[in-house]
């Protein structure tokens, strides 16, 4: 097989520079240098390239460098490897050949040569000195590439940071360079490089508390001679002479905010400063002109950049985190409430809640017990968010398993009152309203200090149900009595959490237990259902559209023959 040309100088064995264009599934692009070689792709962290893809292999593909030729080889994948749209098992590449894995909705990868451009450019300059003016200000320039290569093509921000590193040392002809972060009441080591190759975080002798000190005093870093000798707390071994530094070059690392404007007038230091790029040189003088300044400044703020677009990423990624374990946790809550509520017989219910987040803190259940009686519940959690839907789920399942055990009403009230008291110490009380309906029309109810139920007679009587206990888990001994109450055929009860009579529209009015009397007498001939769907819309249409504050819990019940 006849081998590649390759460029002028480049021996037969050194492999073209390559690339790949990483396409992933939300059709963003990314550019990877191919190295190292053979180059490994798939699912799992070991690879050069890692694609996240539950359906691609754990080491999918790899491509690699023989006879002058790049090769792309299926590593006996389950899917497959596609070239230009057909499956292969060996393949050369060449130059904006597409590989895809198997799944038209996956990763799409572009094959791209770069032996051309700037970086081919760059390799027909003649071999020039460093020594030389020539020779200094290519190194510079390769410098500069390799930092934009780096920003398109590294997987993490240390290797972006060593390569600004790296550039400012060919910038200054510097020996040492460094790359500290504010952490604390310190500076703490990122980077350390020399010329040839990396250093140990000890290498840099100099203390970083002066560095510190310097840092915020906002004095011109891009020049400083360290007189440590006048240093009480520098210590006889970091005096000059032990140092032995012919220079030492510091630029500030000014904080980046995006989106924000500041008067940075009037911030501090530590306000306007993440770190400093530190370079020192035993050997010689570094160089300082005006042109490396501005090179020197430049690198700085693109580290600053750098490290500012990672914590916003991480930021990101956090609430990517959060939002999907708060999905999770909605669809568990909401696999907890009832499946169907009973529509025919002697019992029936309707009923619903609406989280004002995510997840919520209220909860309604109503349950067969026995053939001729059913037990409800509605509570409210103080509180909103996680932790008030885990104490609700919580409580759920005592209520749940509670009907059948052989525990009066009463004694059930107090064990879950000691329950939630010691393990919250009255920081986090429940309201609640828990009942129990026979089939001869008998209910039997505890109010802690839930929202007085109405109940509505079929002639147009209406009584609340007020309460006759404080909420659970607010004080560390409370008792409750259970109150009965004889039903009719066509009697109905709402139950409600306070999100529902506390609601507010636009102007701030609240919704009113006057709205909610007046929408329950409106609809005392009707089924429960009715009386259910009459409240959701006279609450829609009072708050047209306004921004729900708390959770929203209704359960009606109707006693029939």
């Amino acid at each position: 097989m006849a081998s590649a040309p390759h460029r002028a100088g480049r021996p037969s064995g050194v492999p073209e520079l390559a690339a790949l264009i990483v396409i992933n599934p939300s059709g963003n692009r990314t550019r990877v240098l191919l190295q190292p070689l053979p180059f490994r792709m798939g699912r799992m962290g070991d690879n050069h390239l890692v694609l996240r893809d539950s359906r691609i292999s754990r080491q999918h593909a790899q491509i690699d460098w023989e006879e002058g030729q790049y090769f792309l080889e299926d590593l006996d994948s389950s899917h497959g490897v596609y070239l230009n749209g057909e499956r292969i098992r060996r393949q050369r590449l060449e130059n904006s050949d597409r590989i895809e894995f198997g799944f038209p909705d996956s990763y799409q990868l572009i094959f791209t040569l770069e032996d051309r451009g700037l970086y081919q450019a760059l390799d027909r300059v003649p071999t020039h000195s460093e020594a030389s003016p020539l020779g200094a200000n290519l190194a510079k320039l390769r410098a500069m590439v390799e930092v934009a290569r780096a920003l398109q093509t590294a997987l993490s921000t240390d290797e972006v940071l060593a390569a600004v590193v790296e550039a400012a040392l060919a910038v200054t002809g510097c020996e040492r360079g460094f790359l500290l972060l504010r952490s604390g009441e310190d500076l703490e080591i990122r980077v350390a490089r020399s010329r040839s190759g990396p250093l140990e975080k000890t290498d840099l002798r100099v203390p970083t508390r002066l560095l510190l000190r310097a840092l915020n005093q906002r004095k011109d870093f891009l020049s400083m001679n360290f007189d440590l000798t006048g240093q009480t707390d520098a210590g006889p071994e970091h005096t000059v002479a032990d140092l032995e530094l012919r220079s030492v070059v510091a630029v500030p690392m000014v904080r980046i905010r995006a989106g924000k404007l500041e008067e940075t007038s009037v911030l501090s230091p530590a306000e306007v400063t993440v770190g400093l790029l530190y370079m020192d040189s035993r050997g010689g003088a570094a160089d300082l002109s005006a042109g490396n300044r501005e090179l020197l400044t430049t690198l700085a703020l693109e580290a600053s950049t750098i490290l500012e677009n990672a914590r916003l990423l991480e930021e990101q990624w956090a609430r990517q985190r959060m939002e999907e374990e708060l999905r999770i946790a909605r669809r568990i809550q909401e696999s907890l409430l009832p499946r169907s509520l009973p529509a025919t017989g002697w019992f029936r219910a309707s009923g619903s809640s609406v989280p004002s987040q995510q997840v919520g803190g209220d909860y309604f259940d109503v349950r067969l017990i026995a053939p001729t009686c059913w037990v409800s519940v509605v509570a409210d959690v103080s509180g909103k968010g996680v932790g008030a839907a885990l104490l609700a789920a919580l409580l759920e399942g005592m209520f749940l398993a509670a009907p059948y055990t052989a525990i009066s009403m009463e004694e059930l009230m107090f064990r879950v009152n000691r329950f939630l008291f010691d393990r919250t110490q009255g920081e986090q009380s429940v309201t609640l309203f828990y009942s129990t309906l026979d089939a001869d029309g008998l209910l039997r109810w505890i109010n802690a200090g839930h929202p007085p139920p109405l109940l509505v007679r079929r002639s147009g009587e209406l009584r609340p149900l007020p309460a006759n206990g404080v909420p659970l888990g607010m004080l560390e001994e409370a008792f409750y009595d259970v109150q009965e109450t004889q039903l009719e055929p066509g009697d109905k009860l709402a139950i409600y959490s306070d999100g529902l009579s506390e609601a507010r529209n636009a102007e701030g009015e609240f919704f009113g237990l006057k709205r909610v009397r007046d929408t329950v007498l409106e609809q005392a001939r009707a089924s429960c259902q009715q009386v259910h769907d009459g409240l959701a819309r006279a609450l829609e249409t009072f708050m047209e559209g306004a921004v729900q504050n708390d959770d929203i819990t209704l359960l009606v019940l109707e006693f029939s023959r």
